[in-house]
């Protein structure tokens, strides 16, 4: 057994990332990643944002440390080589594939759909170039009318999720996630769920802190409430520190509990 984490996934915004704090990723954590990356372990961004946007939130928090991998729109996986960032070709064209197909079944159903949310609540749907339906609602509580609603509608059709973050959700295959993604990353890195660790705090990262592709799960004081009593039910560790702080303890301790094992051995 090895005494140090090989695989760490960790989302962007609100776990590895603070829009209220400067610098956005703190320094303390861009170590200790880098300490990890220079030892062998492999860091990947898994985050619900597209890759653009991804990009850009990079370059705004200045980070001194780059991922090894990014997965956008909680499936597409990119590949670092240099300074660049590269498609991997095989698993985004069949999500792709896969993506298209599905929707295609539900997109004559959901103009009843729209028509509801519409009817009823201040909320702004649309469709965009990774799903025909997507919604930003007034706030979290017609957000959570609105998830029910849903729920009940795919439930003709069963390879379809309804992947929320906060006031914000598309429509995705379930098939495709942050966990079926990590555990790609995974496979591409050659290492298993021991020694992988993912950190998260919305209802999105769910996929991913899950002990088929992380053993280790990590989240923050400022995770909701459904994602904390996940962790925990997991035996993973919930920081009281919000964001990157919490997310340095999580990793500080997934390396004591992996370094206490190894002692045992």
């Amino acid at each position: 057994m090895t005494d140090f984490l090989q695989l760490l996934s960790t989302d962007f915004d609100g776990t590895l990332h603070s829009d209220y704090e400067w610098p956005a990723v703190p320094e303390a954590l861009q170590d200790r990643l880098r300490e990890l990356q220079a030892i062998g372990a492999k860091w990947c961004i898994n985050t619900g944002r597209d890759y653009i946007s991804l990009m850009e939130g990079m370059a705004r928090a200045e980070l001194k440390v780059q991922p090894d991998f990014l997965v956008a729109v909680e499936r597409e996986i990119y590949l670092r080589e240099g300074n660049e960032f590269v498609p991997h070709s095989d698993w985004n064209n069949l999500c792709e594939s896969e993506q298209e197909q599905v929707f295609e079944q539900v997109r004559p159903a959901l103009p009843k759909l729209i028509e509801w949310i519409r009817d009823r609540f201040d909320a702004e749907v649309y469709e965009d170039a990774f799903s025909p339906f997507c919604l930003i609602a007034k706030d979290n509580e017609d957000c959570d009318a609105i998830h029910a609603q849903a729920d009940a509608f795919l439930s003709d059709w069963p390879d379809l999720d309804f992947v929320r973050n906060d006031i914000y959700a598309r429509l995705s295959h379930t098939a495709f996630n942050k966990g079926s993604a990590l555990g790609e990353v995974a496979r591409l890195s050659g290492v298993n769920s021991s020694v992988t660790l993912a950190a998260g705090d919305h209802l999105n990262d769910l996929p991913m802190l899950d002990p088929r592709y992380a053993k280790w799960t990590v989240t923050q004081h400022n995770a909701v409430e459904k994602v904390k009593a996940h962790v925990k039910s997991h035996g993973g560790f919930v920081s009281q520190q919000p964001c990157g702080a919490g997310l340095i303890e999580g990793i500080d301790w997934a390396m004591n509990e992996l370094k206490s094992a190894r002692s045992l051995d």
